[in-house]
């Protein structure tokens, strides 16, 4: 199955922000190349928030080129097999933490936000650290810092604060 197809099954399967969603769906089917950065009208992205849930903290990395505080996140590549995957490596790139496993697996929300290069369509999930865990910063992060769950909305946006609910409601 390729990413293209996975993605749309994820969404498909995904059943919060009806709205949100099927806009994905619409943008996918006009778009063929709409998985990859190459696409001008958008594309899919794949994030996850990083959380230790022990500690009740959350990790963000200090976009290099947004400089904001941000969950870990990217434009899928070639070799993703699924958009989890896609997922699960950028949160293990972006913040030097192997072993990460994603919660639940499927997805916390969507956010669609404007960026330099285009409109990212991002698909959102949460990935627990494991006990003990050391993070190392990655040449796209200004700044990497684990957050107590009630600091996040006084460093970072919205979307940040809403996927850290979202994830809470999870655990």
């Amino acid at each position: 199955m390729s990413l293209y197809d996975d993605t749309v099954l994820v969404l498909k399967g995904y059943e919060d922000q009806p709205e949100l969603r099927q806009a994905y769906l619409d943008h996918l089917e006009a778009h063929p190349d709409g998985m990859w950065k190459v696409c001008g009208d958008g594309h899919i992205t794949a994030s996850a928030l990083v959380i230790d849930p022990d500690r009740e903290r959350v990790l963000l990395t200090l976009h290099k080129k947004l400089r904001r505080w941000l969950q870990m996140g990217g434009h899928c590549e070639q070799s993703d097999g699924t958009l989890a995957d896609a997922a699960l490596r950028e949160a293990t790139e972006e913040s030097g933490i192997p072993s990460l496993r994603l919660l639940q697996g499927t997805p916390v929300r969507l956010d669609r936000h404007h960026t330099p290069c285009a409109w990212h369509l991002d698909v959102q999930y949460a990935a627990v650290a494991p006990r003990g865990s050391v993070e190392a910063i990655s040449d796209e992060s200004l700044d990497l810092r684990w957050f107590g769950y009630d600091e996040v909305a006084d460093v970072a946006d919205d979307s940040v604060v809403r996927l850290l609910e979202a994830t809470r409601a999870r655990l």
